[in-house]
């Protein structure tokens, strides 16, 4: 092989090394979630879920999450965000999952978890506990909690909610294609007083959350 050929495949293996590490994500994060109803703060555990918090990571920093909704929020269950406002990106994500991860933590109120249709099926759903639903959620690994809310809980609990379960609904009830097919446009005029996620975004690992009621 010629040196010029050597180079070139040293390189490309160098990006595909890099690519590769570029999703793993710091051992904590802190991700800060401005919507209309104010702004909340996750903190991220990588020891809670690595392969979750890895994911939510990714998603958080291609800006995957940025002008979505809140389209399942029930009380005192819980707050369901995580299907691209824009249908090709939603599409595009749907079917690419990632592995379980061993639970650690429970599924009581404030902790964040993935959710999916089954084992190993976690893409880019993500509920937070708004009750205890350890009972229900701990018995799978699915739903490994990888974060918790550590500031504006209270926001969390203001998210609409009268639309309940019929906004779209949970993964394994299979009445999702309207929204990763209509996107952002199907919610607003089928259910325009979802409440929006506006941006999420990685706060500086040294920096606190500056929260806006």
């Amino acid at each position: 092989m010629s040196r010029c050929l050597l180079v070139a495949a040293f390189f490309c293996l160098s990006l595909t090394f890099a690519f590769g590490r570029d999703h793993r994500s710091p051992e904590v994060f802190r991700v800060r979630c401005d919507t209309t109803a104010g702004t909340f703060v996750i903190e991220v555990h990588r020891a809670w879920s690595a392969h979750g918090a890895d994911r939510f990571y990714e998603l958080v920093r291609s800006g995957y999450y940025n002008d979505s909704r809140f389209f399942r929020v029930v009380p005192g269950r819980w707050a369901q965000f995580g299907i691209s406002g824009n249908p090709r990106i939603a599409q595009r994500w749907r079917h690419r999952v990632i592995p379980d991860d061993p639970l650690v933590e429970h599924n009581t109120p404030g902790f964040v978890a993935f959710a999916n249709t089954g084992p190993n099926t976690r893409s880019t759903q993500v509920y937070i506990n708004t009750g205890d639903n350890a009972a229900r959620n701990d018995q799978e690994n699915g739903f490994a909690p990888f974060g918790k809310v550590v500031d504006g809980m209270d926001i969390v609990q203001k998210l609409y909610s009268g639309y309940g379960e019929h906004a779209g609904g949970g993964m394994r009830a299979g009445h999702q294609d309207p929204m990763f097919a209509g996107g952002n446009a199907y919610l607003d005029r089928e259910f325009p007083k979802l409440d929006k996620l506006i941006r999420a975004s990685i706060l500086p690992s040294a920096g606190k959350a500056e929260i806006r009621k």
